[in-house]
């Protein structure tokens, strides 16, 4: 599994993990050190904590999620030039600020 981009996932600035592009789909994988944390915070209710990557053929709901819709998507799609096929690219660029606890920073492969 070749990895093309990957992002790191922070849980309240405290970084929790990598989701990662391959060739094959994706993958989300808790950093051990976050898991061996007093008191580490699950990303999400469908991302439990464990120390089993996820894999997925297609970009994890909760991820998808955090991508803005509508007219924002809009501007986010022409102001950094990402066709908004390109969820994990906007999830790169879109999510450093996110609401809620959660927030992603392109990390180099």
């Amino acid at each position: 599994m070749n990895v093309l981009r990957q992002a790191g996932v922070y849980v309240r600035d405290q970084f929790a993990g990598t989701v990662q592009e391959t060739d094959e789909g994706y993958c989300f994988a808790y950093d051990e050190a976050y898991l061996r944390d007093k008191h580490p915070c699950a990303v999400s209710l469908t991302l439990p904590l464990r120390a089993e990557p996820y894999i997925s053929r297609t970009l994890f709901p909760f991820f998808d999620g955090l991508i803005p819709e509508g007219w924002l998507l809009g501007v986010v799609s022409r102001n950094w030039k990402i066709d908004q096929k390109d969820r994990f690219g906007l999830l790169m660029v879109a999510c450093h600020d996110c609401i809620g606890n959660v927030s992603i920073r392109e990390v180099d492969a």
